[in-house]
């Protein structure tokens, strides 16, 4: 029998491992996109225990106070049971008032409290701060140009 070879412990380097057609695909490079925005995120905003998808949430209903449930579910493209998950968690947090809609007693409309509030403008300086370490290296034609071709992806977000 011919001696074995010992396997090699020498990991490959990111540079060295081929990944095929997937930097073709949309979805892989949204994905990497969307990876490194999380990251720079979670040293900013997200050190307020606050993802994207959470700051997303208080400025929609910021934006539009009593906003029912239903509403926020179709805005966030997220499910009924997951939006009660989240305002559960804002409310629990003291961030976001739920009360009967005015005019249907048996919908929830949204308000942002006054903590909620307070730490929205918080958020959104970082934010602001997050967004120029991302696009620092585009132009303002270059960032207008990248946010059309995304929203030509996804045409009913617009």
């Amino acid at each position: 029998m011919p001696p074995t070879q010992a396997p090699t412990s020498k990991a490959k380097t990111r540079s060295e491992i081929n990944y095929g057609l997937l930097p073709e695909l949309v979805g892989y490079q949204l994905r990497m996109a969307q990876i490194a925005l999380f990251r720079d995120f979670a040293q900013g905003p997200g050190e307020l225990d606050v993802t994207p998808g959470l700051f997303g949430v208080l400025v929609i209903i910021e934006a539009n106070p009593d906003l029912k449930q239903s509403d926020l579910a179709r805005a966030t493209h997220l499910d009924r049971s997951t939006v009660v998950t989240v305002i559960d968690n804002l409310e629990r947090r003291g961030l976001v008032d739920r009360r009967a809609a005015l005019h249907d007693r048996r919908s929830n409309a949204l308000r942002l409290t006054t903590e909620g509030t307070a730490l929205l403008r918080k958020l959104k300086r970082q934010v602001t701060q997050h967004e120029k370490r991302l696009l620092g290296n585009f132009s303002e034609a270059e960032r207008q140009s990248l946010f059309k071709l995304l929203q030509k992806v996804f045409p009913e977000h617009r």
